[in-house]
Formats: C-alpha cells, sequence, structure tokens
C-alpha cells in the first residue's frame, strides 16, 4: 500500500493552527478519536472496577481493553503491563522497590546515551543502598552504542542493566536484543529498556528483545500524557513493591498505586487503534495490523529523512550529532555562530516547531560536548509531509545563507 499522509493528516485537529511539527521526540500531537475516547470517558458514569454496575463494568473494561492494546503494540502479555503517570514515575518506582534487594557493593550498569529517566532514579536508588553505578559509554563521534561497551561494565555483583533501545536526543537504535543476550548470559543481572523514543517508530516485541523490563510513553506514539511498563508477570509476581495495605496482591495491580486514570487508558486505547489503522487493512489481529502500519510508517519516515538530511547536512556551520547506522528519524545538531535556542526561536516565527535543548538526555548532551546546552532537534511524526520538510528546509537555508 501507499501510506497516504494526507489522509492521516486530515484527523489531527491541532495541525488546523498551521504550524509544521517537528517536536515529536518530545511528544506527539493526537489524532480526534484519542480526544473523543477521553472525553467519552469523562462523561460516562465511572465508578471503581467491578462487575456489579454499569459503571463499575466501565472502569473494569477500560482497563482491561487498555492492557490489551499495550500487549498487541509491545509484543508482551497483557497482565504484566503496568500503567502508571509517567514513564519516569514508574521507573523511580521500579528502582527504589528493586534497590531493597541490592547490598552494598552491588552494581549497576547505566548508558550515557539514555534520558536521565533512565539514569538518574537508578543511580539514586544505588548509592541509596551503597550499591555502584557504572557509566557505559557510547562512541560519541558515530553514536554508536555496542554490546561490548555494555560487556565491559558487567560483573558478578551486576544486579540491573538500563539501556534506551533508542536515544530520544541522536535517535541511536542499539542492539537491545544482543544486549540482554549478553547481559543475561554473563550476570543474573535485570535489563529494563527504555522504549519511549523507540516505540513511536518500530514494532516492539518485548518478549523477543529479552528485556525483562520495557518502559513507554503512550503520549509519544499519538495517546495522553501516562507511563507504561510491561514485563512478564512471572517476573512481576517475585518482586514485593510498597503499597496500601487493602489494596489488591494481584499483578500487575499491585504495582499501580490508587485509582487508574480510565479516562487515559481509554485514550490510549484509541491511539493504539488508530496506529493499527495505519496499515490499511483490516483483516488479521491487531498485532499482525501493527507491525503492518509500523512497516509503513518507516518508509514513509525514511522517505522524509532522506529528503531533509543531505541538505541539512550540506548547509554552511552545521554539525550534526546523528550518526549513527540504525536510528530513528531524528536528527541533533548545531550552527556555527548561533546559539540553538535562537534559531528555534527564529523557525518558532515561522510556524515551525523545532526544539533546542539537552532534552534531559544530560549525560548524552555532555558525551557529544555539547555541555548542557544541547542542540536543534528535529525528529518526524505520522502526521509530517513533504510540506513540512521543505518548510523547515527554506526556513533553514534563509538563516543560514543570508
Amino acid at each position: 500500500m501507499t501510506y497516504d499522509v494526507a489522509a492521516v493528516r486530515s484527523h489531527f485537529p491541532a495541525l488546523e493552527e498551521g504550524a509544521a511539527h517537528f517536536d515529536g521526540p518530545g511528544g506527539t500531537q493526537s489524532p480526534r478519536v484519542v480526544g473523543e475516547a477521553v472525553a467519552r470517558m469523562l462523561g460516562s458514569a465511572v465508578a471503581n472496577r467491578g462487575i456489579v454496575t454499569r459503571a463499575e463494568r466501565r472502569a473494569e473494561d477500560a482497563v482491561t481493553q487498555c492492557r490489551s492494546a499495550l500487549g498487541d503494540l509491545l509484543g508482551t502479555d497483557p497482565q504484566g503491563v503496568v500503567f502508571g503517570r509517567s514513564m519516569t514515575d514508574l521507573t523511580y518506582d521500579v528502582a527504589r522497590m528493586l534497590a531493597k534487594t541490592w547490598a552494598p557493593g552491588d552494581e549497576v550498569v547505566v548508558t550515557r546515551l539514555d534520558h536521565d529517566a533512565n539514569v538518574r532514579p537508578w543511580v539514586q536508588a544505588a548509592e541509596a543502598v551503597g550499591a555502584l553505578p557504572r557509566f557505559a559509554d557510547f562512541d560519541p563521534t558515530t553514536g554508536e552504542l555496542v554490546p561490548d561497551d555494555i560487556a565491559a561494565h558487567l560483573s558478578d555483583r551486576t544486579r540491573l542493566v538500563a539501556v534506551t533501545a533508542a536515544s530520544n536526543l541522536i535517535g541511536t537504535m542499539p542492539d537491545i536484543a544482543a544486549i540482554t543476550r549478553l547481559v543475561h548470559e554473563r550476570t543474573d543481572a535485570l535489563v529494563y529498556v527504555d522504549g519511549v523514543h523507540y516505540t513511536a517508530h518500530h514494532t516492539v516485541d518485548r518478549i523477543a528483545s529479552g528485556a525483562d523490563f520495557w518502559a513507554c510513553s503512550p503520549y509519544k506514539f499519538l495517546g495522553p500524557h501516562c507511563g507504561v511498563v510491561a514485563a512478564d508477570p512471572a517476573l512481576l509476581t517475585t518482586l514485593r513493591p510498597d503499597k496500601l495495605l487493602p489494596a489488591t496482591d494481584a499483578v500487575p495491580e499491585r504495582f499501580e498505586l490508587g485509582t487508574l486514570p480510565y479516562e487515559l487508558m481509554a485514550g490510549t486505547t484509541a491511539a493504539i487503534d488508530f496506529l493499527a489503522g495505519l496499515s490499511g487493512v483490516s483483516a488479521g489481529s491487531r498485532r499482525d495490523r501493527l507491525v503492518a502500519a509500523y512497516a509503513e510508517l518507516d518508509k514513509h519516515e525514511r522517505m522524509l529523512r532522506d529528503r531533509l538530511e543531505p541538505t541539512v547536512r550540506d548547509l554552511p556551520g552545521v554539525q550534526v550529532y546523528s550518526n549513527a547506522t540504525h536510528r530513528t528519524p531524528t536528527l541533533l545538531l548545531t550552527v556555527a555562530g548561533w546559539d540553538s535556542q535562537d534559531v528555534r526561536g527564529e523557525l518558532a516565527a515561522r510556524w515551525i516547531n523545532a526544539p533546542a535543548g539537552n532534552f534531559y538526555a544530560l549525560e548524552c548532551s555532555r558525551h557529544l560536548g555539547l555541555g548542557d546546552a544541547g542542540g536543534l532537534r528535529i525528529g518526524l511524526a505520522p502526521y509530517t509531509d513533504e510540506n513540512d520538510i521543505d518548510r523547515l528546509l527554506t526556513a533553514l537555508r534563509a538563516l543560514l545563507l543570508t
């Protein structure tokens, strides 16, 4: 099939404002059906989950349907899907919980490629119990993080390895399956994967990846603002989180604090169904349609990147830091003589949203030699079209060639 980006764009009310959005890595716009699903849930009779009243059943259905949808999206058992306020919030919860089992002298491995949400929670949790954080570096020239970079820090005291499936700053996609295989062969450590940026662009199969935990954020793939961590239910049964005494001990509910946001769960389900619809086919399971849709989305984004990237790299004074062989459609760049925030402002004045900064990938930005300032980040989304690319290129030429 041919990816019909004009048809896709017609579903996004936010695009009617007229801006070109290259800020997808920080959060995508949402299609109309997501807002409608959220509003419908908020406008319906809803109570605490149960099976007696219609209001109870409506809440129960929102939860089970969302877990099912996320299971299809992430290639994981729905009963291992934990819902929370944000990926950062959930990661702190998991880090504090696991740290209770660590002892002084134990070690955790984090990488300088990661968003700080997959660095600081582990570093702080380790330090709180006397465990030692180990930092795996990546090649700042190529942007590559390879399994050997992780292997150099493994020992019989390694308890956890935290690694990103795709850098939110430069797009690098490490070989997660190779990394998890290495870690599990050499240690008894768990592997916690930040899949936030990856899940927005590529098919996820948590089980095949070998990740013990896969974290993501629905608002990065067209949904509402919330967070998700997926794991094998059998693993979750071995973990003991802090919780209220009367709260259920069932998995995954024992990891979810308080009443769940049913409206956000309904919106997440709608976002996943919308993504599945991008396949252009109605036959097959939702999982099958999601795999097909991501294949089409990848082709579309590769076409746009091929149109964008060569010209950007040829602009005077531009240095591009997104150089890995396998990466998402994400470019980080700086311009000699320009503060990236000033470039951002000039583009914003032209209704082009391309933000600048380190985007919480602080270790990554520093390792690239950019300090805390980072650079200008250009990220593509399912609704990005060739006109957006041309608008951006025209604006950059006007700024840098005059």
